[in-house]
């Protein structure tokens, strides 16, 4: 089977390899470069700890577990340690872990010296702060996890073009035809969009615009300058958002500054300011930590916040894949959608087909939410 692929994202490249490893003869058909777009730009968190309703869930819950059977290569499976203080936040934390736990989620409630014993350099709270962990998540380093992928599809005979831009999409019984920019065709027997946050400009799902709908897409992201701090895993407490980004730098994301992220120009220099000004809350031993750089993080956010999964045309040429959970998605995605185009259907997908904007209301049955299972193929080792 001939199939393109539009997009050499993190989700893109995942189907790539998935479709690989069934036999299909892949291109690749990447506008810029590898990583490019939203996968450049995201804190790369893999985890289902606030995802709703419970089909979403199900699927993240599931793509959790599909990271831990890939090993390695990019993926970090420290965990996620988490705090609140106020009264608010206490609230919502603690009515979150109860929810988690009804859902089979692998959550614990810890004390302030086991938050500690965890993350050494961790600055100390007030009396009263809730500490929970969640063993299961992680966090990616997108590059080194998008090489492993791409390097997969290319080892069994797939091809990535840079510099391809698409810009029309034509299917029928016979197959489907994609128009470049330059007016060069390609044609294959399937085509999968996984296009990120311009999907909707290639094929007819709404998807929301990054230069308009402000923080549900967008939102800020600073990387300082090494730094001689611990931290292991992902920290998320009530003003900051750390992780390790490699080398000894440090990802921060404070989501309450959102409000400022514009796509169309340059993030503000106070944004990385307030996040330096809130470090120590997070972490001690990180003073000399400087703003190497400020970026806008962009969200492939389907209308309705869930994920679209399914083929797009009557002829079933067109398999359209977006997110706003692409880095956690990726590696269960890679599996199922390569089964769904080699006819294979997945139960987790089936809430999530493309026609559910299109039916009238109440013409389609609400799907049982699928329970999490293992996920059954492991990525190659090498």
């Amino acid at each position: 089977m001939r199939v393109l692929v539009i997009g050499a994202g993190i989700v893109g490249a995942a189907v790539a390899a998935g479709l690989t490893r069934r036999g299909a003869r892949v291109t690749v058909l990447e506008e810029r470069f590898p990583g490019a777009g939203t996968t450049g730009t995201s804190f790369a968190w893999v985890n289902a700890n606030d995802k709703d309703p419970e089909a979403y869930f199900a699927l993240n819950h599931t793509a959790v577990h599909a990271y831990h059977a890939l090993g390695g290569d990019g993926f970090v499976p420290t965990g996620h340690l988490e705090w609140a203080n106020g009264e608010t936040r206490r609230l919502e934390l603690s009515a979150r872990v109860e929810r988690l736990r009804d859902r089979g989620y692998a959550v614990e409630r810890i004390t302030a010296h086991r938050a500690a014993e965890l993350e050494p350099d961790l600055a100390a709270q007030p009396d009263g702060t809730d500490y929970v962990y969640f063993p299961e998540e992680g966090h990616v380093i997108p590059a080194v996890l998008l090489a492993r992928l791409l390097g997969e599809t290319r080892d069994h005979g797939g091809r990535v073009e840079t510099g391809a831009a698409v810009r029309e999409i034509k299917s029928g019984r016979g197959g489907v035809n994609v128009t470049l920019a330059d007016g060069g065709v390609r044609a294959a027997d399937v085509l999968v969009t996984c296009a990120g946050r311009w999907t909707g400009a290639l094929v007819d799902v709404p998807v929301l615009d990054p230069r308009v709908s402000g923080t549900v897409t967008n939102g800020f992201l600073v990387t300082t300058t090494p730094v001689p701090v611990r931290v292991a895993r992902v920290l998320t407490g009530d003003r900051l958002n750390v992780r390790p980004d490699g080398g000894g730098r440090l990802m921060l994301q404070a989501p309450d500054l959102d409000d400022a992220a514009d796509p169309e120009t340059p993030p503000p220099d106070d944004v990385g300011a307030e996040m330096l000004a809130r470090l120590p809350e997070v972490l001690t031993g990180a003073d000399g930590a400087r703003v190497e750089r400020t970026r806008v993080g962009q969200r492939a956010m389907p209308a309705d916040r869930l994920t679209i999964a399914g083929f797009a045309d009557p002829e079933t040429r067109v398999y359209t894949v977006v997110t706003h959970s692409g880095i956690t998605l990726a590696p269960l995605l890679g599996d199922l959608v390569a089964g769904e185009v080699y006819g294979k259907e997945s139960a987790l997908l089936r809430p999530f087909r493309p026609a559910r904007f299109t039916e009238p209301a109440g013409a389609r049955p609400v799907e049982p939410a699928p329970v999490p299972v293992q996920w059954p193929i492991q990525l190659e080792r090498r």
